[in-house]
């Protein structure tokens, strides 16, 4: 009876209609599970992500409905369900090739590299793909056979609306679930994946598109007049160069090492009678390293991307989002990789045990002129090597090295640390038994003390193998912390353990509490440690004078901190503002919280002096904010090429065989090659000691290159084990 019904049912037009949602549905979640890598961590997510697909498919095939002739509205139904599983199907190829989902920009693209993806898109194909056709094709064979009969019945419009509606509420269902599980979702989107976890592929697409046009929009409004204003803005940034420090470190290697979520009070801090970073307290207080105590983050919404893009290319972050996501695909930068490329010959490189797609990077890389990226498809592929967000930092170090050893020098190098990051967890056999952490009601804190102790033995490794190779006499160390690790909410709890009393806490501390590291080291270098107030948009110029580059041509925000001159006074993303005597919150001047940097006694009754410098600093602040909003958002760097300058061809970059590369060139110069594994006549990976429980029984991987990079299948999956190693 129930089968007749069945039958019955699928022989109306709704009931047609039901069969294609419901087998789009099925052919949909069947792809997430077996082709996509989109880390579903609980129940929640995955009823979620089974939703995503059915709003959208509603809206789209039951455009046949609004076709009066039964014939074309079954045939409107069948082509609205192929292009959807066409869409699905181009994701499915693009990710297995490069890891990430087809945008609109690479759609309106595809003509100019279409007639090349032949061969290589047929060697993506597997068995299983025909899974996502087969219902397609059985469907049609049914109506040839007149199995499934065209239901003659004469719909009017209501009928389509309602489902229409119907459509739109699940959809919006669906966005309420999502916004739920992940707040913020389209605002603060920091991987495309993340959007196609929740909202699924036809959703990113329109959402895509919308923001692809609304970029397009904005560039074809921008006002190259607003350029002017810009260049007599940032020339008062720039200062005369330093007699002592200018072209200091001239020609030699960079390592930026970017110390994840790691706050400028767990230097010297010590838990239980233990420090908890022994190892860069003792670069921070080194004599040839230049500390930095009174240096402030000043990341918005795109966190770690912000910090990134402060240091590359010393503007801000937007005010709304992450710029990298938002518009690190189509804008133009002036950033450290192109400038020490034609100024100094660097090679470039970034090395992160995440995926390439978090936070855009693989694209914004690129439009920086990175010449390599290493991301976790160049590492192992164990399990256990992996946690949050990436590998494992001890791993990441050891395993970079056999890259890191056939880059041309002098090289510009930037290491990015993920295991000091919320929640802060560690897998036990990580944990080093001498450290003892904090044991406050707090689970965060008590962590978070454990993964900056692990964060410092990996950080010591890299530096002991830096000085056994001798890379360290050729090398400027650049290491600083991107943002903040607890939020305010847990600063109270924390205070005891740093000296301050949770009673008087207050917004002066939070403030305070934003503090990073920055330290530059070098052999050459004397040292000390600097008070003056400093934030990361002075970062490039600074690196840029100590390496001889004069940064005059370029439209940079900060200044350089061992100018003479330099005035101290930075700006957070939301308007506050730090200077060696105040701190102003929210920019409001005095009309808002203000109070002395050095006391933090908050001002009441302002001298006609404090007015008139507090509003000064008010108005700059909110100058260099909104220019470097006009110079990101409108894409404006686009009409402005410094002397000298040539713009990225992001065509010339290709982050799948950058190994492949690398050997090539070393075959190319032969005994001119600079790499050092050229200088030493042999590779140094021998020098790298760890004491990392995951290698214990794998040291042949620090000095072997998975057969997945060295045979070039980084378009294959990455489920490979230890086996999939080989010199």
């Amino acid at each position: 009876m129930k089968k007749n019904y069945l039958i019955n049912f699928i022989q109306k037009r709704t009931g047609f209609f039901c069969l294609l949602i419901i087998l789009y549905t099925l052919k949909y979640i069947f792809a997430i599970y077996h082709d996509f890598n989109l880390g579903l961590a609980d129940p929640y997510q995955h009823f979620i992500m089974w939703l995503s697909p059915i709003g959208t498919a509603i809206i789209l095939i039951n455009i046949g409905f609004y076709f009066s002739k039964p014939i074309m509205s079954y045939c409107m139904m069948l082509l609205m369900d192929f292009a959807n599983t066409g869409l699905l199907f181009a994701n499915i190829l693009n990710y297995r090739q490069f890891s990430d989902f087809i945008t609109v920009k690479t759609i309106i693209n595809s003509g100019k590299v279409a007639p090349g993806l032949g061969k290589s898109a047929v060697a993506l194909l597997e068995p299983t793909d025909l899974l996502l056709w087969l219902d397609l094709i059985i469907v049609i064979l049914l109506l040839v056979m007149r199995k499934i009969k065209i239901d003659q019945k004469s719909y009017d419009l209501l009928t389509p609306f309602t489902i229409t509606s119907l459509g739109a509420l699940i959809l919006v269902l669906n966005i309420f679930l999502a916004e739920s599980s992940r707040p913020r979702l389209l605002r603060t989107t920091f991987d495309r994946s993340y959007i196609v976890k929740y909202l699924g592929i036809d959703t990113f697409t329109v959402y895509d598109g919308i923001k692809n046009e609304q970029t397009e929009q904005v560039n074809r409004n921008a006002n190259t007049s607003d350029l002017n204003k810009i260049i007599s803005f940032t020339k008062k940034n720039q200062l005369p160069k330093s007699s002592l420090y200018f072209g200091k470190e001239k020609n030699k290697n960079v390592i930026v090492i970017h110390l994840e979520s790691f706050q400028q009070f767990l230097i010297d801090l010590k838990i239980n009678g233990k420090e908890v970073t022994p190892f860069l307290n003792s670069i921070y207080h080194n004599r040839h390293t230049l500390s930095f105590n009174n240096f402030y983050h000043q990341v918005g919404i795109g966190r770690t991307s912000d910090a990134e893009n402060m240091l590359e290319t010393s503007t801000y972050g937007i005010s709304d989002g992450s710029l990298f996501t938002a518009l690190g695909s189509s804008n133009t930068f002036q950033a450290a990789p192109q400038i020490l490329r034609q100024n100094g010959k660097y090679t470039s490189a970034v090395f992160h045990g995440n995926v390439g797609s978090f936070w855009n990077r693989d694209d914004v890389y690129k439009n920086m002129g990175y010449n390599y990226f290493f991301d976790q498809n160049y590492f192992s592929h164990e399990k256990n090597d992996h946690i949050g967000y990436g590998i494992k930092d001890k791993v990441m170090f050891a395993e970079s090295i056999k890259y890191l050893e056939r880059m041309q020098q002098p090289f510009y190098t930037k290491f990015i640390t993920v295991t000091n990051h919320t929640p802060f967890e560690m897998d036990d056999e990580d944990l080093d038994p001498a450290f003892k952490t904090a044991q406050t009601n707090d689970k965060s804190i008590n962590n978070y003390f454990e993964t900056a102790h692990y964060l410092d033995q990996a950080v010591r490794e890299f530096f002991n193998y830096l000085k056994k190779s001798g890379l360290i006499n050729k090398t400027m160390v650049v290491i600083y912390g991107d943002h903040y690790g607890l939020t305010n909410s847990e600063n109270e709890v924390l205070a005891p353990i740093i000296g301050e009393s949770s009673d008087t806490w207050n917004n002066y501390n939070n403030v305070q509490m934003q503090r990073v590291p920055f330290m530059i080291h070098a052999t050459n270098l004397k040292g000390g440690i600097h008070n003056k107030v400093a934030g990361e948009i002075d970062v490039l110029p600074t690196l840029l004078h100590l390496l001889g580059i004069s940064n005059h041509d370029y439209l940079q925000f900060g200044s350089d901190l061992l100018a003479p001159g330099y005035k101290p006074w930075i700006v957070f993303r939301n308007g506050t503002i730090i200077s060696q005597k105040y701190i102003i919150l929210g920019g409001k001047g005095i009309k808002g919280p203000v109070y002395e940097r050095a006391t933090g006694k908050q001002i009441i009754n302002f001298t006609n002096q404090e007015k008139s410098e507090i509003a000064l600093l008010t108005k700059k602040s909110k100058n260099s904010l909104k220019y470097s909003d006009l110079l990101n958002n409108h894409n404006l760097l686009r009409f402005y090429t410094p002397n000298g300058f040539k713009p990225v061809e992001v065509n010339n970059f290709n982050y799948l065989t950058n190994f492949q590369q690398m050997e090539g060139l070393l075959e190319i110069l032969g005994t001119k090659s600079t790499a050092l594994i050229t200088k030493k006549h042999k590779t140094t990976t021998n020098l790298y000691e760890t004491d990392a429980p995951e290698l214990k029984e794998r040291q042949a991987e620090i000095s072997q290159v998975p057969e997945s990079v060295s045979g070039n299948h980084l378009t294959e999956k990455n489920s490979k084990s230890n086996k999939d190693y080989k010199k």
